[in-house]
């Protein structure tokens, strides 16, 4: 998309955000203010955030909470991290410093994360993975309450949700002996319908235009699975992609939906799939690395795509190493490895203060912008640029469960998910955050009007911010 055609999809856009002269009036000073800061130094953190009203399951500290009521236009980057029963917020900025811990009701269990940006909400999956028990709250990140609480007849797992926020798919859990993925209302956590793939679901990604949800069967039999695909419009079966060795296992997905990569039970590597024709493309292996089994089922549990699409970046929990495989050729070349790096807190072992399923297999996600990638069970941080650690999490140390939010004008605007998706480039990953502010936009008058005034306002400023900083890049 040339500049022209953007600035014309943003017009036709805010012209039918605009209620009135007045409102033009302001956005259009917002927008001339945020050209000018985005013409200075890159973004850099407030020194001190407003904090939040307390909340029942708040920890009294004097850390203070990212969001902010101030109307700087700089953008904030923190990793969210979900221990059972908590969540810790550190700064990427400062030195990946904790500056909030809010405790949470999921002492049961954390399955899985979600957020959604138009609704600034967090969604925390907490139970059981098999029969009933399964549970999930809403979580309002401005606010800092809980919306709602849900416990269900069946399990859960890790979900996935739309970028518009409104629908919820969740696996009724890898030891449920299930095939079903239950199509959830976001704004109430109801289950309204469901989906059938292969049995025991287990992880879920929506692309990130939305239309799509891939769902990945778990498989507890063993047996060659294939991953499955749903147009997010109707909730039916267009594509099934495999058959993979075992079990989906984690997996992700590039920008244009030609491409997933998948880990599976039992193999250290991933295997590489075409989304447009089914077929498993290329079955990679770790090279130069052997060690004992650390007890995993997927010693390789846990894929990230950079955003940029050229580097995947592969769990090895054995070894506990991070290997890096140069994916820019992909499809018609096949994966490099490029690089290992070995991980100075080890994947041995469990989680401390886990509730269920505390075997550290193991994760890896990338920030919104590439520069780290953050390595769950072991609570490390690599820097993509040089290859090195460069920080530690504490608390990653003990879950495999995070993701990054990003912060402006006291809103939420950006976030990485859970899985490590690629959005292209860095212009295509500015366009994935406005797309969520564009959603926003898109809903009808009546909708709107539900919506907080200071709400408003703040996401209005945020996306003509973004416009600004994309235009200029």
């Amino acid at each position: 998309m040339n500049q022209r055609q953007f600035f014309g999809r943003w017009n036709r856009t805010a012209t039918r955000s605009m209620q009135s002269s007045l409102r033009g009036s302001v956005l259009l000073l917002l927008w001339l203010f945020a050209s000018c800061a985005g013409a200075t130094n890159s973004p850099t953190r407030q020194s001190t955030p407003t904090t939040k009203p307390m909340t029942p399951f708040e920890t009294p500290t004097p850390m203070s909470s990212p969001s902010s009521t101030g109307v700087s236009s700089t953008i904030r980057h923190y990793e969210y991290v979900f221990p059972d029963g908590g969540m810790d917020v550190y700064d990427l900025e400062h030195n990946f410093a904790l500056v909030q811990h809010v405790r949470l009701p999921t002492s049961a269990g954390g399955r899985g994360v979600a957020v959604s940006l138009p609704t600034h909400m967090l969604y925390l999956a907490y139970g059981s993975d098999s029969g009933s028990g399964g549970s999930q709250l809403a979580y309002d990140l401005v606010t800092g309450n809980i919306v709602w609480t849900q416990h269900y007849n069946h399990g859960i797992d890790s979900m996935a949700i739309t970028p518009d926020g409104k629908t919820i798919y969740m696996p009724a859990g890898e030891n449920s002996g299930t095939n079903l993925w239950y199509v959830e209302d976001a704004a109430t956590g109801n289950d309204q319908t469901t989906i059938q793939t292969d049995r025991d679901p287990h992880d879920t990604v929506v692309s990130v235009n939305g239309s799509h949800v891939y769902m990945g069967p778990r498989n507890m039999q063993d047996a060659p699975t294939d991953l499955y695909v749903a147009d997010t419009t109707t909730n039916h079966i267009t594509q099934k992609i495999g058959p993979f060795l075992k079990g989906v296992r984690p997996f992700t997905v590039n920008r244009e939906e030609t491409l997933v990569y998948a880990s599976t039970t039992g193999f250290l590597g991933f295997q590489v799939g075409s989304i447009l024709t089914g077929k498993i493309l290329y079955t990679v292996p770790i090279q130069g690395f052997t060690c004992p089994g650390n007890g995993a089922s997927d010693p390789s549990h846990g894929v990230s795509l950079s955003p940029d699409e050229k580097e995947l970046y592969v769990i090895d929990a054995p070894c506990s190493y991070v290997h890096v495989f140069d994916v820019s050729g992909v499809p018609t070349g096949q994966p490099k490895q490029v690089a290992d790096i070995h991980l100075a807190h080890s994947l041995r072992g469990g989680e401390q203060g886990c509730a269920y399923d505390c075997l550290k297999d193991g994760w890896v996600q990338h920030s919104v912008d590439g520069r780290f990638v953050f390595v769950g069970d072991s609570g490390d941080v690599i820097d993509t640029a040089t290859r090195k650690l460069v920080g530690f999490l504490p608390s990653l140390a003990n879950t495999r469960k995070m993701l990054e939010i990003d912060w402006q004008n006291g809103v939420p605007v950006a976030t990485s998910e859970r899985q490590g998706l690629g959005y292209t480039t860095q212009a295509a990953s500015l366009t994935f955050s406005v797309s969520y502010s564009a959603n926003f936009f898109s809903h009808d008058v009546d909708d709107r009007k539900k919506q907080h005034g200071r709400l408003q306002f703040f996401q209005a400023k945020t996306r003509l911010f973004q416009l600004a900083e994309y235009a200029r890049t």
